[in-house]
């Protein structure tokens, strides 16, 4: 079974007036009238991939997808004098898939969700479980503080020595004690050259161990500056705020999903989401299933992963 659909391009697309001066740019590609499912991107501050309208079968889903708040072809974005992050939080963003749900005029959605898309996924379906008709999830993120701790904080470090020492270059010696509060600063620096320095910093450490067998094309798309700005901008405004959630609240709260079929697809070598988030979600969610791949990482290209995302999206079209 090939791991893709072929590419298509979007047959509709839109922008959505949210409030507090945002307006979410959407798609829409596949059958008009097929199964509803909306992807939810990661980041937070990454974008829309068209790639990710290829895990779907054309001729039976309806694919919906959106640029969050302060990315991707969503005005304003971050960074813009117009950009106002303290209304750009998790539950402004369940806000939003609830507008655009409704804007579209879709009773029940399927959600797709990869890191933090599957954060978001699993916010807005425990806000809303009547409007969820199945979950999968991929590389599982749910923001509790030691899964931040792994990654921007020193563990994943022991798997990556050489790459943490870039990701800590910028951040001066005496303040490495507290590596997420010298990154935020960093980025409210008054030198842009700074703030763009430390984005790609920031961006480029995840690029760098985001696949299991590490990958220049990963490496060289995160380090861009296109693309670390918003995204290391948008995450660190998150991250400080903890998601806004409550310490451990998407596992702790999974029970809602009981009734609401899904896949977890894990890699165990995900060095970014390390695989006991994932495994403590599966025990905590009323009959999901956990497919927790022996090869693969954290990227959604490593072996096993677009096998896995078909074969669930298949089965629930049927």
């Amino acid at each position: 079974m090939d791991e893709l659909y072929p590419p298509i391009q979007a047959t509709a697309s839109g922008r959505l007036d949210v409030g507090d001066g945002n307006s979410v740019f959407w798609e829409e590609s596949g059958n008009p009238g097929g199964k509803p499912v909306v992807v939810v991107h990661g980041g937070p501050g990454s974008g829309l991939a068209p790639m990710s309208r290829r895990h779907f079968d054309p001729a039976r889903y309806r694919i919906v997808q959106f640029d969050q708040r302060g990315c991707g072809r969503s005005t304003p974005r971050i960074g813009t004098p117009e950009s106002d992050l303290s209304v750009n939080t998790t539950w402004h963003l369940v806000a939003d898939m609830e507008r655009l749900r409704e804007h579209l005029g879709i009773d029940r959605w399927q959600l797709l969700g990869g890191s933090w898309g599957a954060t978001l996924a699993l916010a807005y379906a425990q806000a809303h479980p009547g409007r969820v008709t199945e979950i999968v999830l991929r590389g599982v993120f749910t923001a509790r503080r030691a899964e931040l701790h792994w990654i921007y904080e020193g563990g994943a470090a022991h798997l990556y020595p050489e790459e943490w020492q870039d990701y800590l270059a910028p951040v001066p010696a005496d303040e490495r004690g507290d590596l997420l509060g010298a990154y935020q600063k960093l980025l409210r620096h008054n030198d842009p050259a700074v703030r763009e320095r430390a984005a790609i910093a920031w961006s480029a450490w995840e690029g760098a161990i985001v696949s299991v067998v590490p990958q220049d094309a990963f490496r060289a798309g995160y380090a861009s500056a296109a693309y670390a700005i918003p995204f290391a901008g948008i995450a660190l405004h998150y991250f400080a705020h903890d998601c806004w959630l409550d310490e451990g609240q998407l596992i702790r709260d999974a029970g809602r999903l009981g009734g609401i079929p899904g896949v977890i697809v894990q890699g165990r070598f995900d060095a970014v989401c390390p695989p006991v988030t994932a495994y403590e979600l599966h025990l905590a969610w009323p009959g999901s299933r956990l497919e927790l791949l022996d090869g693969a990482g954290h990227a959604v290209d490593d072996p096993g992963v677009l096998h896995e995302i078909r074969t669930a999206t298949d089965t629930f079209a049927r």
